[in-house]
């Protein structure tokens, strides 16, 4: 059997962790999802870039969908599935790979590129940044996690592509 190579919960405490930030922030990521605090493009190019890392393909799709919805070209959407930024917008970029950094330390960014991101784009809107990174990051755990339990009852035919 295949061994299962994608991001998941691995315990109930860091599930629960998720769920209060959710919880506590649930105003914060209407207001995101909305478009009220940063434009759809620029959160669907952050959601690309987090499940990019995570490789969840439900949010792969969904978020694909949303972002030629927005008007990210098809050539765009690849290459940050791919980890590279070069035609993202120049005033996005460093948001996208902090992005990436993020979810490839599972949330635990070096504080230099977190500071960066900050005195890039001040304060708030980089808390907005994280909030939408910390957000997707929940999507891609639970649909890979949901990935694995097919994987575990298929006996690793399913769950896992």
């Amino acid at each position: 059997m295949k061994k299962f190579n994608k991001r998941t919960y691995q315990n109930i405490t860091q599930f629960l962790s998720d769920i209060k930030f959710l919880f506590k922030n649930r105003k914060t990521i209407k207001q995101i999802n909305n478009g009220e605090l940063i434009n759809k493009s620029f959160q669907e190019r952050l959601m690309l870039a987090v499940t990019g890392v995570n490789n969840c393909r439900y949010c792969t799709y969904y978020h694909s969908r949303l972002a030629l919805d927005a008007g990210i070209t098809s050539e765009e959407l690849a290459e940050i599935l791919e980890g590279t930024v070069d035609n993202s917008p120049k005033e996005e970029q460093l948001a996208l790979l902090y992005a990436q950094h993020w979810a490839d330390q599972k949330g635990n960014p070096d504080q230099d590129f977190k500071d960066e991101l900050i005195n890039n784009y001040g304060e708030k809107k980089a808390e907005i940044i994280e909030t939408a990174i910390k957000t997707i990051n929940f999507g891609n755990l639970m649909g890979n996690t949901f990935d694995y339990f097919l994987y575990k009852i298929t006996f690793g035919l399913l769950g896992n592509s």
